[in-house]
């Protein structure tokens, strides 16, 4: 990636082979006399952009273009660049730019015709074809919004007190643009240069956003095909101005080997009180950026360029996205025409006209708006926001949105996650049932990062059931790391945990406040007795089966009711046993023995009777018990939510009253201010009166005393 203004004299040598030299000197004397027809008079022509040779051959490129392919393919371009189209085919350079984000880096790559270095040195290049490979990290369009919000918010630190949103249409051609403003401490030329580089950040990780030094990049690319930039700032008791492109557009379209940005600067004269063009490095370095500038940017003036300072002040930054992407549909993927307030996602759902409350309040649900909704989506993008900070989108003020005010019967639980024995931090989670619970269909935790949203409604349980339904929570989890497009987290030891915690606080609200909004409330089943010993009779040949000897009659478990028929089978069967078992004894054995050994297996049989008999009787009791429990759970819970309904409406009442006795309080202040008011009227006018009289009559003397003399 280079700068063509920040070359220090030391502009990219490129070699090339000993055949290509005569017609690479042809092109330079092309490319003059193209640059002189293409500009008018008030831009400065590129012939002061030169290609020399040293005494080798080997040729010096002042624009920082990185081989001979891009001044060959200059001379095709059409010279009216008010005509401009950027998706119009050039021959010889390279395929057609696709409209469509997805497929707009399937082009093939050309090879470098020689190694680029500086400074006796190999210099690394970075293929324009990076800058959509980058972008794609974004998979959301308002994601990439985002990112430039953040930056604006970053700059509440330098003075910044609003951050705009806007469509503008696009001078050249009148296609909308996009437009984002703010009125931070902008950029110095140094800080410009580091803003379009990769991976320079001057933001502190403990109290700015941004932090990887991509997102201006990531984001701009996945809004459109080109971005410029104008910032100005005031360093140093220094004001400067300074204007960048990034143009993908620009790169494809001249098959540059190398991301190449032009940018020019200019400084604040407080003697003639302009602003003049600054030098950095030489008049023909700012001649040949501010050429390439005006060539493939909105405007073809530098008059033109600098209307948009304006209305900066002393300090802002003003972002302009053009060429915006299309979807696969082939419609642009931000609609500005659906809402003139907002801006939404092409091909959002349109709200289905329905009698049912539960999916009219899920449809217009932020949860589910935010998806397609660039206001929605503002207005919780961040947890906390100072009043006076204002996002201002197309022309209206975004007014922030707390999701935890919407929550009822709230809880705040701490948790405090381990790794290895040691804490790593405290974090306290608001959870609560939302407002239209539980006909609303929506649940999940809205997980807040160094005060920015990162996933907004995370579901941590099954949403198929109706267990945990219409839970929400917010919480502010620093102690783990966001991905780079800032829409998610990273799959570390740390998030798995705390989605795991998330979901038990989820279960365990669910338990104990689910009543509350109309569900029935899960008591735990009556505890079991141990399983029953089973013993068989001692006859051999004894047709009873076995029969429950346990003294302790296990209890009926809940929605059984066939163990109750199943005690009294066997009843029945002990019944029929005792008369088959006292025929064969007596058939067997002798009258003086047998008569005995029955009597003692008939009461073996009895006792066996009567303790089943006890089993039956208990089953039936508990079965009843259950039965009377079940009404009582029943009552309680419509006795439970009275009550919470009293308890709300008393609430509410306490809070009128509170406000009636405020009001009631400054109506007292008022009539007293306004009394004391009215004695102060009746004192001036009374003073006013007597210097009235006064007046008059020391007129009065001075006319006795003129007449005397």
């Amino acid at each position: 990636m280079s700068f063509p203004d920040i070359c220090n004299g030391k502009e990219t040598e490129v070699a090339y082979a000993k055949d290509n030299k005569p017609h690479l000197a042809s092109t330079v004397v092309q490319e003059k006399e193209y640059y002189t027809s293409a500009n008018d008079e008030s831009t400065p022509p590129n012939c002061d952009v030169t290609q020399r040779f040293d005494e080798k051959g080997a040729q010096d490129i002042v624009v920082g273009v990185p081989d001979r392919s891009i001044m060959a393919s200059e001379q095709s371009f059409s010279a009216n660049i008010n005509g401009f189209d950027p998706t119009s085919a050039f021959s010889g350079i390279s395929a057609r730019l696709s409209r469509q984000f997805w497929s707009a880096g399937d082009y093939e790559v050309r090879q470098a015709h020689g190694l680029a270095y500086q400074d006796g040195q190999n210099r690394l290049c970075v293929h324009p074809k990076f800058l959509h490979s980058n972008a794609t990290s974004h998979k959301w369009a308002f994601g990439a919004i985002a990112e430039l919000l953040d930056n604006a918010v970053d700059e509440i630190q330098n003075g910044a007190a609003f951050v705009i949103i806007d469509k503008i249409a696009n001078p050249r051609n009148g296609n909308p643009a996009l437009l984002i403003q703010d009125d931070g401490g902008g950029m110095d030329p140094e800080s410009l240069r580091r803003c379009m580089s990769f991976g320079f950040s001057d933001k502190q990780p403990c109290s700015s956003i941004g932090q990887y030094g991509n997102g201006f990049k990531t984001s701009t690319m996945r809004l459109g095909a080109d971005v410029i930039v104008f910032t100005r700032s005031k360093h140093e008791m220094e004001l400067t101005q300074s204007v960048g492109l990034l143009s993908y557009t620009f790169l494809r379209r001249t098959g540059c080997n190398d991301i190449v940005v032009p940018l020019v600067d200019y400084r604040f004269d407080p003697s003639s009180d302009v602003f003049k063009r600054l030098f950095r490095h030489g008049q023909k370095q700012f001649s040949s950026n501010l050429s390439m500038l005006l060539k493939w940017s909105p405007f073809a003036t530098e008059d033109e360029l600098l209307k948009h300072f304006n209305d900066m002040g002393n300090h802002g930054t003003k972002i302009i996205v053009y060429n915006l992407w299309f979807n696969d549909e082939g419609k642009m993927e931000l609609d500005f025409e659906s809402d003139t307030e907002d801006i939404m996602i092409s091909g959002a759902p349109k709200p289905v006209q329905t009698n049912s409350i539960s999916k009219m309040l899920t449809q217009n649900h932020i949860a589910n708006r935010l998806h397609f909704s660039l206001r929605a989506y503002s207005t919780i993008l961040y947890l906390h926001l100072p009043k006076f900070f204002k996002i201002i989108l197309r022309g209206r003020v975004i007014e922030h949105h707390r999701i935890a005010s919407d929550l009822r019967y709230c809880e705040c639980i701490k948790y405090m996650p381990q790794v290895g024995g040691r804490t790593e931090a405290e974090v306290i989670t608001t959870i609560g049932f939302l407002e239209g619970a539980p006909e609303v269909n929506v649940h999940g935790f809205n997980i807040y990062h160094r005060n920015r949203l990162i996933l907004p409604f995370c579901q941590v349980v099954n949403s198929t059931g109706s267990k945990g339904r219409g839970i929400a929570g917010v919480l502010e989890a620093n102690f783990i790391k966001p991905t780079h497009d800032k829409q998610s987290f990273e799959k570390s030891t740390l998030y798995q945990k705390l989605e795991s915690r998330l979901r038990e606080m989820t279960y365990e609200y669910w338990e104990c406040h689910c009543h509350l909004v109309g569900y029935t409330k899960n008591f735990s089943c009556i505890a079991r007795a141990p399983n029953a010993a089973l013993h068989p009779l001692p006859p051999s040949g004894c047709s009873v089966g076995p029969v429950v000897v346990n003294p302790r009659a296990p209890q009926v478990p809940r929605h059984n009711p066939s163990i109750l028929s199943a005690t009294v089978q066997v009843v029945t069967g002990l019944c029929a046993a005792s008369c088959s078992t006292q025929g064969e004894y007596m058939h067997n054995c002798s009258a003086s023995s047998a008569t005995g050994l029955i009597e003692k297996r008939r009461g073996e049989i009895i006792a066996g009777f009567e303790r089943s008999k006890r089993q039956a009787l208990s089953c039936e009791k508990e079965a009843g018990i259950v039965k009377k429990f079940r009404r009582q759970n029943k009552f309680g819970n419509d006795v439970g939510q009275r009550r919470a309904q009293i308890l709300a409406m008393m609430q509410e009442n306490k809070k009128i009253h509170a406000e009636c006795l405020h009001y009631e309080k400054m109506q007292k202040e008022l009539s007293l201010k306004a009394q004391k008011l009215r004695v102060e009227v009746e004192r001036v006018q009374k003073l006013y009166a007597n210097l009235t009289v006064e007046l008059l009559s020391m007129a009065n003397v001075k006319l006795e005393n003129y007449k005397c003399i």
